[in-house]
């Protein structure tokens, strides 16, 4: 593995980032700690977006009227970018980009807030247990319910019990696997 910038391969610098600290260096941990979860989350957020909608494009034949008996209608209705099929292509790829970038934000949102909850309660509190995931896993859940379109009070209450419920099995679970 080079040191010199021009010889360094793009997974040489891949790897400096845990060696280094991170891909951010904002002047604090919980500030580079959200932003860099922030980030990788959001682009996992945009290729899971984009590769949905090539699933179901290349499924469909670009039919929306098409369904499949395995996936409910209502998964496919909420997770549709539903101005995909413009009158134009360039339209069809304005509704993607708008589509994409609302889910990267939705995920980058969700993965920035709850590790910077679970890193100030742990400073907070001194220890990092299941209280502290359950805490950041139901501000975090009702934190992405509100960026649904039409999101009512049940929303976002059932959005802090599961996201407090996932987090807590998460952090149970860790270690045992």
């Amino acid at each position: 593995m080079g040191h010199n910038l021009e010889t360094r391969s793009l997974l040489d610098e891949f790897r400096s980032f845990d060696k280094n600290g991170g891909i951010f260096d904002l002047g604090h941990p919980l500030l580079n700690r959200m932003a860099e979860s922030f980030v990788k989350a959001a682009g996992i957020g945009a290729v899971q977006a984009v590769s949905r909608e090539a699933y179901f494009t290349a499924f469909e034949g670009g039919d929306s009227t098409a369904t499949r008996p395995d996936i409910p209608s209502d998964w496919k209705k909420h997770n549709r970018f539903s101005e995909l099929r413009g009158e134009t292509n360039k339209k069809s790829v304005e509704a993607l980009v708008k589509g994409t970038g609302k889910e990267s934000l939705q995920w980058g949102l969700a993965a920035g807030m709850y590790s910077g909850v679970t890193y100030g309660l742990k400073e907070a509190r001194g220890v990092h247990d299941w209280k502290n995931s359950a805490v950041a896993g139901a501000i975090t859940g009702a934190a992405l319910a509100l960026t649904f379109d039409d999101s009512s009070h049940e929303q976002i209450v059932h959005g802090a019990i599961t996201g407090a419920a996932i987090s807590t099995a998460a952090n149970l679970l860790t270690g045992i696997f």
